[in-house]
């Protein structure tokens, strides 16, 4: 691809804020889709939240096995969310990544843009050595039988929100245990930190993401957002 080509090409900028309460991330969201219009492109919004379950519009309140007052003697907050999909679990040890995607440069095809954030998580988990794949009929990434990466988003005016969870850290799948994870009963969640021995940070897998997501979804990386968010 030439130069006049790249430019051409639809841009995108990171913004990086570390670990957010989910409201907070929430929020920023919000900020963010309000400034759409004036923003000079895309945004991926990449972070981490503290012990957080959420529950999406398909969540059923059986999938909840413990009792919100417990959860939060446990330290782990609950909210309602109206992203796609059922309940999961956000915390450390997790790289959360929230798109802001025009959609109209995907011909507003919500099923496409969905196969290509599982195809940007299994070309990362491949730069890892590690074989991700799809469940035919389940949105979100595997290892084997095990869940290793879960999707759930929202579309307002044709711009995307929300997005997927990957795990890291092995120590702290502990979470999942409070749910039936995505609806999911009998599927185990897995890590990153699980297949390969090792921790693996999340700033480093956030540096591999980045030249991924320009690859998949055909745009040019502009830097980090300046924001007073």
């Amino acid at each position: 691809m030439n130069r006049s080509e790249s430019a051409q090409r639809p841009a995108f900028y990171t913004l990086r804020p570390g670990r957010l309460p989910y409201d907070q991330g929430i929020a920023l969201q919000e900020k963010l889709l309000a400034a759409r219009p004036r923003t000079p492109g895309d945004i991926l919004l990449l972070l981490e939240h503290p012990p957080t379950v959420t529950c999406g519009r398909r969540a059923q309140a059986e999938e909840l096995l413990v009792a919100p007052p417990e959860l939060a003697r446990r330290g782990i907050t609950v909210h309602d969310s109206n992203r796609g999909g059922a309940v999961t679990y956000h915390g450390p040890g997790q790289l959360v990544g929230y798109p802001i995607v025009d959609l109209d440069a995907l011909g507003r095809d919500l099923h496409r843009y969905l196969r290509l954030l599982e195809e940007l998580l299994i070309r990362l988990l491949a730069d890892y050595g590690l074989r991700g794949e799809r469940s035919p009929g389940r949105t979100g990434v595997w290892v084997g039988r095990e869940k290793i990466a879960a999707i759930g988003v929202a579309v307002r005016r044709w711009v995307t929100w929300h997005g997927f969870a990957l795990n890291l850290a092995q120590a702290d799948l502990a979470g999942f245990a409070v749910i039936v994870p995505c609806g999911l009963q009998g599927v185990r969640p897995t890590s990153l930190e699980d297949h390969l021995g090792r921790a693996v940070p999340r700033a480093e897998v956030e540096e591999r993401l980045i030249p991924l997501f320009a690859e998949i979804f055909g745009r040019r990386y502009l830097g980090s957002y300046e924001t007073d968010c």
